[in-house]
């Protein structure tokens, strides 16, 4: 098994090697693409770290815990080969420390996204390579929302509290959708690439209004994000091989910049989950 950073050790042999013939087998590995699906949740711990919340009903209820074993059966028919969750790892191979001391008793107790999806899913097909792949920190502020807000203070102007306010919007409808619906359902709508693409583009590209010719803060708020989840997907990158198949689980705000690195990175093509969300 060749990682993509063992990989670049290849090339490093002779060169006498590129002459020899490719056999059929090795032809077929160095084609596969490396299958990624951007499932995007919910915080279902209410952790109340974002711009916006979405408050999640209690995941530890009888009728939660059924519904995400149903989740995962679903899951499992894309037969993943690893799992990457909203957690940072300090560790050269970049598996998650959360998993490595997994019990399923945290199964009840833990209401945390990672462990009623990733980790239940990783458990119930025997899944090792559970990777954290987020980045808190970086060379640029990820979420500079103090600069926009100053930037609007000292123009005398407010973009900010409709696109805030539309979101809000969207946080009250799927509050109201939890009463119908199942955690499949939820994810369904949270997952939707219209939804995803139009939520992105009103928020992020709506902030670039805010600048002149000297300070650009909705610029800065956007190239932020870009690199937080820039980093994510290289460090993604550097845990796959081709033919992965492998299950991204973030928090959905993430999931439009995720998408497109899947979709247009050489070597990655990117699966929807739709229909292993809903038949």
């Amino acid at each position: 098994m060749i990682s993509r950073l063992a990989a670049v050790a290849l090339l490093a042999l002779p060169i006498a090697c590129a002459a020899l013939p490719e056999s059929a087998d090795s032809a077929g590995a160095s084609a596969a693409k490396t299958e990624v699906m951007v499932l995007g949740t919910y915080h279902m711990d209410n952790p109340g770290a974002d711009l916006v919340n979405m408050e999640a009903d209690d995941v530890l209820a009888p009728a939660r815990q059924a519904e995400l074993d149903a989740l995962v059966e679903r899951l499992a028919a894309f037969q993943p080969t690893a799992i990457m969750v909203e957690a940072e790892s300090k560790r050269a191979d970049l598996l998650d420390d959360g998993y490595l001391n997994f019990t399923p008793e945290q199964f009840g107790s833990d209401r945390n996204e990672i462990t009623q999806i990733a980790y239940r899913l990783a458990h119930e097909l025997g899944i090792e390579r559970v990777y954290g792949v987020d980045t808190r920190d970086g060379e640029v502020d990820f979420f500079p929302f103090d600069k926009v807000q100053a930037f609007e203070s000292a123009k005398g102007i407010d973009l900010t509290s409709a696109l805030i306010a539309q979101m809000q919007t969207e946080a009250a409808e799927f509050s109201q959708a939890q009463k119908t619906e199942t955690v499949s359902q939820l994810l369904a709508r949270q997952n939707d690439p219209a939804q995803i693409e139009a939520m992105h583009n009103a928020f992020y590209y709506g902030l670039f209004e805010l600048a002149d010719a000297t300070e650009q803060p909705g610029a800065q708020l956007n190239y932020g994000w870009y690199a937080r989840n820039a980093l994510t997907f290289g460090k993604i990158a550097a845990a796959t091989e081709p033919g992965d198949r492998v299950i991204v689980l973030y928090g959905s705000g993430h999931a439009y910049w995720l998408r497109h690195f899947a979709e247009n990175t050489p070597g990655f093509s990117l699966v929807e989950p739709a229909s292993y969300l809903e038949d």
